[in-house]
C-alpha cells in the first residue's frame, strides 16, 4: 500500500473491534425482541421516535433500532441478518462506506440503517443505479418498513409530480442517482411552492457507491432546452467533409485522452472543400463547432460500442453498467453529429436550462453512507471530495475462489481462439461460465464466434437488457454460458445450480398472471385475495420441484469448481475488473477467474505495451501461445492506474469549474426559495430592494459618484429612470445637486420619487395582486437570467483552457469572469425585474398566472420552444477568438476544449 492508502488505513482494526462490540450487543437483545408480538414489535417504532423527541440521539436507540429491523427482516422475508451485515449497517449509518463483497446481501444490510435514519421523519433516500433494482428493492424492503409502520416509496422518470411528491413525502424513498438529481433541478425551475417534489436531503444510501459518486461523476447533469440550429450544417460535415479527411494528416487523434486536434493541412482542406477564404473569420466559427464534433462522432464514438442505434433513434450504452441511456444525450452538438453519420433523423441541438455535477447534488445531504464491492481502490477520492471513509467488512464465510494470472497473447485472434477452446472444456465438463466483454459490439462478436462452434450459450447486452434479471439468474446451472457486458450493480446474485425462487415466480406469472386479470365478460378485476390464493398455490406447487431440480444441479457444479468467470479485456479501472470476478465465491462457494488478454487490446495498446511485444517477438512466441510473466500483470496495473488517475483528475476538475458555478447557483436557489415559499412581506421587501438598488445602479452609470455634475448625462438619466419606473414627468435639475454630497442628495430624491411610483402601482393593482405579480415576475425574470448566465459560462469554459497560452490559469481566469458575469446577471435580474413590475399593462396583470417555462415530469424532457424561448446571448468577439484561434502550420490544435460529451444530459 502508498504512504496515503496507509493513512487511510490506520485505525481501521480498532474500529472493527468496536463494531463487533457494538454487534455483540445488538445480537445480545435478540432473545428480548423474539418474544414480542408483531404488534408489540411494530409498537417500538413509536418508542423510537418518542425517545428520540426527549432528546436521545440515533447513536443512543442505535442497537434496539438494529435488534428491531433484524427481527422484523426475519418474520417478513425469512432473512436474519449476519453479524458481518449489521457490522456493514453501522458503517453506513455513520456516515461512510462498507465494502462488501458480492452476494454478502448489501440490499438486506441496508434494512437497519434506513430504518434507524428514517424514525426521524426527516426522509431517506435510498439510491440504487437503475430503476429496476430501486423498483425491487422498493417492494421487498418496503414490506419489512411496512411492517414496523414505516412508509415506503418509489420515484420514478414515468412518474405525474403529484406521484412523486407523495413518494418523496414517504419515510422512505427509493431512486436512481440521476432521478433524484433531475428533480432537483426540476424543483429550482418551478413557479408556484405547490410544483415541488422533494422536501430536504436529510440522509441518502448509496448502492454501488462507486459506480455512480467515481465513475458517473465525470459528466454533469443537465436539463436542456432546444436551441435554433440548422441540421443542415450536420448532414454536411458528417456525411460530405469529415468522410474526406485523413487520421494523421488533417487531424490527429488522442485515443486515452479522447480528443481530437485539427492540423494546418486540414484546415486548408476544409476551406478548399467549403469554399471559404478563412475558416477562423468571425462569420465562419459556428462552423468549426460542427467540424469538431463530426470528427469526434467519425473518430471516436463506434456504433454498438459506445452507441446504439434502436428503431431510428442513437441510444448512449453506459459505459460501466452496458445499459441504455433512454432519454440522455451527447451535449454541445455531438449527439446530433453522430445522428448525421448513422443517417437518421436529427434532433434539435440543446442548450443548458439547468445543470449540477453529482458531486455537488449529493454534497446537499446532511449525511451520506453507501455500500458497494469494490470501493478501496478510491478511497483517497472519496475521502477528499465526499469526506467518507471505506470499511472492508469480513465475509461471512472465507472466500476460496481461485483468481488465475492473466494470460496475454500476442494477437487479439490468438486470444479469441484460446478462449473459445478454455469455454468448450469447461462447459463439457458441467462448469458454468460467466464472460465479461467491455461493450455491446465484442460481446455480439463473441456471441457470433461461440455460435460458430456450436457453443450454447445466452448474451446479456443492452439490445436485450430487458431480459437481464433472467439470464443472471440461471446463469449457474450446469453446463450454462452467459456472455455479458459490464456486471457493475445488477443486482441479482449468480446462484450455483439455478435459483429456484425466480423459476417458480416466472411460471406462476404464467399460469395465474403477475397481477389480477380483467374479466372478458364483465370487465372487471378478478378479486386481488382470490388472485393472491391462486398465484400463491402455484408457487408453491413450482417451487418444490424447482428446489429439488437446483440441488442437484448444485453439486454438480460444486463438483465441477463452481462458477468460472473469465474477462475478455482488462477494464479502464481495478474496480470494474473485480466486480466481475466477484460474482463468483460468494458465500464460500467454489469458483475461478481468469483475464484473458491481447497485445491489441485498447488497454494495452493505448497505454504502451511494447516492452511485452519485443520479448514476445523476440522469442518468435506464436499467437496461440500466451505469456504469464509478473512483469506482465504489473504492466496492466499501471495502465490501469493511469487511466484510474486521469479519470480521478478529469473528475476533480470538473469539480473544481462546477464549484464556481456552484456558489452562484446556491445564491441564485436561495433567491427562489425565499420567493417561492416566504411570506408577502419578504417579497415586498425584496422588491423594494431591487428598487433603490436599480436606482443606485442608473445613478451610478449616467451621474458618477466622483465626477462634477457638468459632466452628468441628466437627459439620459431622466429618459432611463422614467422608462423604467414608468412616469410621464419626471423633472432633475442638475445645479441642485452641486455641493459635495450631490450625488448621494441626487440618489436619494430619485429613490423618494421611485417609492412613490411604487406604492402607488401597489394602490392601483391592490396588495394581493401586486405581491402576485412580484413573485412571478422575479421568479421568471431570475429563471430566464440564470439560463443566459449557463450559456455564457459553457462557451468561457469552452474557451478558456486558450487562457494557459499567456501564462495565465484557466481556473483562475474562470474564476474571474464568472465572478463579474455574475454581478452583472444580478444587476439584469434587478433592473429587468423592477421593469416588468412597474410597466406591465394592467390588462395583462392575469396573465402573469402563467409560468414561462414549466418542465413536466415526463422521461426525457425536453421544454418545448415557446415555453423557452431561443436566448441569443452576446458573446464578447475576443472570447469567440480565444476559443476557435486558428493552428500554427504543421502543428495540431490544443485538446483541452472537446472533452464535453456529456451523456448525463436529459
Amino acid at each position: 500500500m502508498g504512504l496515503l492508502e496507509k493513512f487511510l488505513r490506520a485505525g481501521e482494526g480498532k474500529r472493527l473491534k468496536e463494531l463487533w462490540q457494538l454487534t455483540d450487543v445488538i445480537t445480545g437483545l435478540e432473545s428480548t425482541v423474539k418474544d414480542l408480538s408483531d404488534a408489540e414489535l411494530k409498537a417500538r417504532t413509536d418508542e423510537f421516535k418518542a425517545r428520540l423527541e426527549d432528546g436521545e440521539t440515533l447513536d443512543d436507540i442505535m442497537p434496539d433500532a438494529f435488534a428491531t429491523a433484524r427481527e422484523a427482516a426475519y418474520r417478513v422475508l425469512g432473512l436474519r441478518a449476519y453479524d458481518v451485515q449489521v457490522i456493514g449497517g453501522m458503517v453506513i449509518h455513520q456516515g461512510d462506506i462498507a465494502q462488501m463483497r458480492t452476494g454478502e446481501g448489501k440490499t438486506l444490510t441496508s434494512v437497519m440503517p434506513v430504518y434507524l435514519n428514517a424514525l426521524t421523519g426527516k426522509g431517506v433516500h435510498v439510491v440504487t443505479v437503475n430503476p429496476y433494482l430501486a423498483s425491487r428493492d422498493a417492494q421487498q424492503m418496503g414490506r419489512v418498513h411496512g411492517f414496523l409502520g414505516l412508509t415506503t416509496g418509489y420515484v420514478h422518470a414515468e412518474q405525474t409530480r403529484w406521484d412523486k411528491q407523495r413518494a418523496y413525502a414517504r419515510d422512505i424513498t427509493y431512486s436512481t442517482n440521476n432521478e433524484l438529481g433531475f428533480d432537483y433541478l426540476r424543483d429550482h425551475m418551478v413557479l408556484a411552492p405547490d410544483e415541488l417534489v422533494q422536501r430536504g436531503h436529510e440522509f441518502a444510501i448509496v448502492d454501488e457507491i462507486d459506480s455512480i459518486l467515481i465513475d458517473e461523476a465525470r459528466t454533469p447533469l443537465i436539463i436542456s432546452g432546444p436551441a435554433d440550429e440548422s441540421s443542415q450544417w450536420y448532414h454536411v460535415f458528417a456525411q460530405r467533409i469529415a468522410p474526406r479527411l485523413r487520421r494523421d494528416e488533417h487531424y490527429d487523434v488522442d485515443e486515452a485522452k479522447r480528443t481530437i486536434g485539427l492540423t494546418e493541412e486540414g484546415v486548408e482542406a476544409v476551406e478548399e472543400m467549403l469554399g471559404v477564404g478563412n475558416l477562423y473569420a468571425d462569420a465562419n466559427t459556428p462552423l468549426i463547432h460542427y467540424l469538431e464534433n463530426s470528427i469526434r462522432a467519425k473518430e471516436l464514438f463506434v456504433r454498438d460500442d459506445q452507441y446504439i442505434v434502436e428503431d431510428g433513434e442513437v441510444m448512449i450504452v453506459d459505459e460501466h453498467t452496458g445499459r441504455t441511456l433512454p432519454g440522455r444525450r451527447y451535449s454541445d452538438g455531438l449527439h446530433q453529429a453522430i445522428e448525421a453519420k448513422e443517417g437518421v433523423e436529427i434532433q434539435k441541438e440543446n442548450q443548458t436550462l439547468a445543470t449540477i455535477t453529482l458531486q455537488n447534488y449529493f454534497r446537499n445531504y446532511n449525511k451520506l453512507g453507501g455500500m458497494t464491492g469494490t470501493a478501496e481502490t478510491e478511497e483517497a477520492e472519496f475521502s477528499e471530495t465526499y469526506d467518507m471513509g471505506v470499511v472492508a467488512i469480513p465475509t461471512n464465510r472465507p472466500v476460496i475462489r481461485i483468481d488465475n494470472p492473466d494470460l496475454v497473447f500476442r494477437t487479439l485472434e490468438g486470444k479469441m481462439h484460446a478462449l473459445v477452446e478454455d469455454i468448450r472444456g469447461r462447459q463439457a465438463n458441467g462448469q458454468p461460465v460467466l464472460i465479461g466483454t467491455a461493450s455491446v459490439d465484442q460481446s455480439e462478436e463473441l456471441s457470433e464466434r461461440l455460435r460458430k462452434e456450436g457453443i450454447d450459450h445466452t448474451t446479456l447486452n443492452a439490445k436485450n437488457h430487458f431480459r437481464e434479471a433472467d439470464i443472471i439468474a440461471q446463469a449457474g446451472r450446469v453446463g450454462s454460458v452467459t456472455v455479458a457486458t459490464n456486471m457493475a450493480g445488477r443486482g441479482v446474485d449468480i446462484m450455483l445450480g439455478g435459483n429456484a425462487e425466480h423459476l417458480a415466480t416466472k411460471e406462476a406469472n404464467r399460469i395465474v398472471g403477475a397481477e389480477p386479470v380483467l374479466d372478458p365478460e364483465t370487465g372487471e378485476a378478478e378479486d386481488r385475495d382470490e388472485w393472491e390464493q391462486r398465484w400463491k398455490a402455484a408457487y408453491d406447487e413450482a417451487i418444490g420441484r424447482y428446489e429439488e431440480d437446483v440441488l442437484r444441479q448444485r453439486e454438480e457444479v460444486l463438483e465441477a469448481g463452481g462458477l468460472y468467470v473469465v474477462g475478455t479485456v482488462r477494464h479502464e479501472s481495478r474496480r470494474i475488473d473485480n466486480q466481475l470476478r466477484g460474482r463468483s465465491g460468494r458465500q464460500g462457494d467454489p469458483g475461478e477467474s481468469r483475464f484473458y488478454l491481447s497485445l491489441e487490446d485498447d488497454l494495452m495498446r493505448l497505454f504502451n505495451a511494447n516492452a511485452v511485444a519485443t520479448i514476445m517477438q523476440r522469442f518468435n512466441v506464436p499467437e496461440d501461445v500466451p505469456i504469464e510473466h509478473k512483469m506482465v500483470s504489473r504492466g496492466v496495473e499501471r495502465a490501469q492506474a493511469q487511466v484510474e488517475s486521469r479519470n480521478f483528475e478529469i473528475r476533480k476538475n470538473v469539480l473544481k469549474y462546477d464549484d464556481v458555478m456552484n456558489e452562484q447557483r446556491k445564491v441564485i436557489y436561495a433567491e427562489r426559495e425565499a420567493i417561492l415559499h416566504g411570506e408577502d412581506e419578504v417579497v415586498e421587501e425584496l422588491s423594494e430592494t431591487f428598487v433603490e438598488d436599480v436606482v443606485n445602479n442608473l445613478c451610478n452609470a449616467y451621474a458618477p459618484e466622483h465626477t462634477f455634475s457638468e459632466e452628468w448625462a441628466i437627459e439620459e438619466l431622466i429618459e432611463k429612470v422614467a422608462e423604467t419606473f414608468s412616469m410621464d414627468d419626471l423633472e432633475i435639475d442638475p445645479t441642485a445637486y452641486e455641493t459635495k454630497d450631490g450625488h448621494a442628495r441626487l440618489v436619494e430624491d430619485i429613490e423618494d420619487v421611485a417609492m412613490e411610483a411604487y406604492e402607488q402601482r401597489e394602490q392601483d393593482l391592490g396588495v394581493d395582486q401586486m405581491r402576485a405579480i412580484e413573485r412571478r415576475v422575479i421568479l421568471t425574470v431570475l429563471d430566464r437570467a440564470w439560463r443566459e448566465h449557463l450559456y455564457e459560462m459553457d462557451q468561457l469554459r469552452d474557451g478558456i483552457g486558450l487562457r494557459a497560452v499567456g501564462q495565465r490559469d484557466p481556473l483562475v481566469e474562470y474564476k474571474r469572469e464568472a465572478f463579474f458575469a455574475f454581478e452583472s446577471v444580478q444587476a439584469r435580474i434587478k433592473e429587468e425585474s423592477v421593469g416588468y413590475i412597474f410597466n406591465m399593462p394592467t390588462d395583462r396583470v392575469r396573465m402573469t398566472a402563467q409560468p414561462a417555462m414549466a418542465p413536466t415530469m415526463a422521461p426525457g424532457f425536453t421544454p418545448k420552444a415557446q415555453q423557452a424561448p431561443v436566448l441569443e446571448p452576446t458573446i464578447p468577439s475576443d472570447m469567440v477568438y480565444e476559443t476557435k484561434s486558428k493552428p500554427q502550420k504543421g502543428k495540431s490544435r490544443a485538446s483541452y476544449s472537446f472533452d464535453v460529451a456529456n451523456p448525463n444530459e436529459e
